[in-house]
């Protein structure tokens, strides 16, 4: 790759369990919304197996997996939920708006949660002027992650192109996702539900090229990319 592709062009921030500490909320409020419709789940297992999915990919999973149809509004139930539980505990991951502030590139978000709870997420948290528009979700495209698909749909809307971007993510699929659309991607572990690998192996497995976990260390995970 010659240097006029290796330059960075565009920072590419996952929401939750990156910009916001959500996952241990959300993931609490699945695994007891699961529980309660007869799927026999633990917390460790919907966070290993779900961090960083859609939604729809995680019902069709529990449908597959473990022989359980959801009842009408389940998913619903279950998001309404969630962003109660925001509105009394969701915060921003330390640093993360200093550290956005100072980046010198350009910048936006591209999550799997829908775009109510994104922008509900941001806007609670403060977040949200400093993307503005920019904020995409995997409503927005045909396959969620693992599939590139929302990664390639956030490069185009902002123009540039996938070689040139630098993706942040705290999960698999989200990491997963992000190398097969050509990207390059940094693993963040300073989220609340990443205390079982603060090194994020996992992450580093998918195709992580570097791992961090304070935002203080963003301008040179930057640097380094």
């Amino acid at each position: 790759m010659d240097a006029h592709a290796r330059k960075l062009g565009l920072v590419i921030f996952d929401c939750d369990g990156v910009l916001v500490d959500s996952e241990p909320l959300s993931l609490a409020c699945l695994t007891a919304g699961l529980n309660r419709i007869g799927v026999a789940i633990d917390f460790e297992t919907v966070r290993a197996r779900f961090t960083g999915t859609s939604m729809v990919s995680i019902m069709e999973h529990i449908a597959r997996d473990y022989g359980v149809t959801a009842p009408p509004g389940f998913v619903e139930a279950v998001k309404a939920e969630t962003l109660a539980l925001f509105d009394t505990e969701l915060t921003a991951m330390r640093g993360v708006a200093a550290a956005v502030e100072a980046l010198g590139l350009p910048a936006c978000v591209a999550s799997s949660s829908d775009p109510v709870r994104l922008r509900h997420s941001l806007s609670l948290t403060g977040l949200l002027p400093l993307f503005g528009e920019r904020v995409f979700s995997s409503a927005q495209v045909a396959r969620g992650k693992p599939f590139p698909d929302l990664f390639l749909f956030a490069a185009a809307r902002m123009g540039a192109a996938p070689e040139a971007c630098l993706v942040i993510e705290d999960s698999v699929p989200g990491v997963t996702a992000a190398r097969s659309a050509g990207m390059r991607v940094a693993g963040f572990t300073g989220g609340g539900h990443w205390g079982h690998d603060p090194a994020g192996a996992d992450l580093l497995r998918a195709g992580a090229g570097r791992i961090f976990s304070d935002f203080s260390d963003l301008a040179g995970v930057i640097a380094g990319a």
